[in-house]
């Protein structure tokens, strides 16, 4: 109940009263020494011309409202509506108008609508000259309990390079060089993924070692818990040096030796069980890796046949079964490089080239066929070595590098061009490995000719901080001494199907 209520035509000063407002005589003066609080609820069609001197609690919006606009142009005064009625405008000319209350709390009744938009105006000079100009619409809130969007609802949008430099915890935006949202987590910035049927499985299948037979045998790991590898299910034909790629769905396995040729087959990643026939590849193919999106996979080089190396890119998708097709070509013709991939960027790092190995890096857009663009360089060849990634951050282990195998682990970002990092170390130097895992962790199967000795040991590390890896578990297939290698790996929650 208002302690003094003030009748028509009055012009009064009060100081430290609470004061009821009764009159709608718009001469009346009102001066207030302090800050007059009051919740305005808005229930007619209300037009407001200037709004000064008060800070609302709460805004309340329960009918269609316009706030008009007044705007002075060479001494000609222009009254401007913005919006049409059905549509509730809060914002400003200048600085001399906006939105804001004490408790920060915009109440935008069901079914109403809240526009907050750019408007282009044009005043009359005195010389009949049209002068446009645009005034910008803003809500100074700083939080709304619930906004109801019925139509379109976009949050900004920009590339890796124009997020902002001193973020806050929970802010949303959508990243154009990654095609997907993300937000921040106080820490870092972490994207955003479609998570049905991903359970955080890696897959290790085929393989083989001079001297040995090839394997059929597909193994799976959960990457979230350590442990040694289960039986999954065979591939329907032996085969070494193939290459592994897949979406959340399906996984899939490609080429190799000695009876894998032009072969690609694939398998359910949800249930366990064997492959079954997709297609086939250009050409007879091994020595080759594959990275791929949540739609596509990408084949990158190998031999064609052995011991002819080739730079052809080839893809198909994976949803459909059939053969693939030309994508386009790498920088250079190589083999044994490792392959890894963000949602829209794919990546073919290092390898074996004519007259020994390479430092190269390639990279190519996944949804857009083409040749493959130079990236950066390797700070050490990892011929035979591996690759895995996140969405961010990709990591190439281990290999073959002159003059012998080494232990070296180094990183690049996916999506800034550049040259590789040193990352930390392999548990023993090792190649012949194949690596995957979820945007977490890394893991990498497998070896040849490992010093000091051959192991069965699953190496992993965590992509965002760098250091050497650690022993995961075992693989359950050794073959002779411990040794298997060459073989394919893939996930349902790598770094190409995006996700946190």
């Amino acid at each position: 109940m208002a302690k003094l209520r003030v009748g028509f035509g009055s012009d009064f000063n009060i100081t430290g009263q609470k004061v009821g407002l009764g009159t709608a005589n718009p001469t009346a003066l009102l001066e207030v020494a302090e800050t007059a609080k009051a919740d305005f609820n808005i229930t007619g069609v209300t037009t407001l011309t200037s709004y000064g001197g008060f800070v609302a609690q709460n805004q309340n919006i329960t009918e269609p409202t316009v706030i008009k606009r007044t705007t002075s142009k060479s001494g000609t005064l222009d009254s401007v509506n913005e919006r049409e009625t059905e549509f509730t405008e809060l914002g400003s000319v200048g600085n001399s108008q906006s939105f804001n209350t004490l408790s920060e709390d915009l109440v935008v009744e069901e079914g109403k609508i809240f526009s907050i938009h750019n408007t282009e105006m044009v005043g009359s000079t005195t010389i009949g000259e049209q002068d446009p100009h645009t005034h910008a619409s803003h809500v100074s809130a700083g939080s709304l309990e619930q906004v109801s969007v019925t139509g379109h609802f976009s949050v900004p949008c920009g590339g890796i390079n124009e997020r902002q430099e001193t973020p806050i915890e929970g802010t949303v935006r959508f990243n154009t060089d990654l095609n997907t949202l993300e937000f921040f987590n106080g820490n870092e910035w972490r994207q955003f993924t479609y998570n049905q049927g991903q359970s955080g499985r890696a897959y290790y299948f085929g393989g083989s070692h001079p001297g040995l037979p090839s394997t059929s045998q597909i193994e799976f790991v959960n990457v979230s818990t350590f442990g040694n590898s289960q039986y999954f299910g065979d591939l329907s034909i032996d085969m070494g040096r193939n290459a592994g790629c897949s979406s959340n769905v399906r996984g899939i396995s490609a080429g190799g030796t000695p009876s894998g040729g032009d072969t690609i087959e694939y398998f359910t990643l949800s249930s366990s069980g064997s492959g079954v026939d997709f297609g086939n590849l250009l050409a007879s193919q091994n020595r080759f890796d594959a990275c791929s999106s949540s739609t596509r996979g990408v084949f990158t080089g190998g031999h064609e046949p052995a011991p002819s190396y080739t730079n052809v890119l080839q893809y198909i998708e994976i949803a459909t079964t059939g053969n693939a097709l030309d994508f386009g070509d790498l920088t250079i013709a190589k083999t044994f490089s490792g392959s890894c991939s963000s949602p829209t960027k794919g990546i073919c790092a290092g390898g074996n080239i004519s007259g020994g190995g390479t430092t190269v890096i390639d990279i190519f857009t996944i949804a857009a066929k083409g040749d493959a663009i130079d990236f950066g360089d390797l700070i050490q060849f990892n011929q035979e070595g591996s690759a895995a990634s996140n969405t961010l951050r990709g990591v190439i282990a281990g290999g073959y590098g002159a003059p012998a195998r080494h232990n070296v682990m180094q990183y690049i970002t996916i999506a800034s061009n550049g040259n590789a990092e040193y990352f930390g170390d392999l548990s023993i130097a090792k190649s012949g490995m194949s690596g995957t895992g979820n945007q977490t962790r890394a893991v990498y199967f497998g070896c040849t000719g490992a010093s000091p000795a051959n192991t069965t040991t699953i190496d992993s590390i965590l992509y965002s901080t760098t250091g050497n890896s650690v022993d995961f578990g075992d693989f359950t297939y050794g073959g002779l001494n411990g040794n298997r290698a060459f073989a394919a790996a893939t996930s349902d929650s790598h770094g190409g199907l995006g996700g946190f």
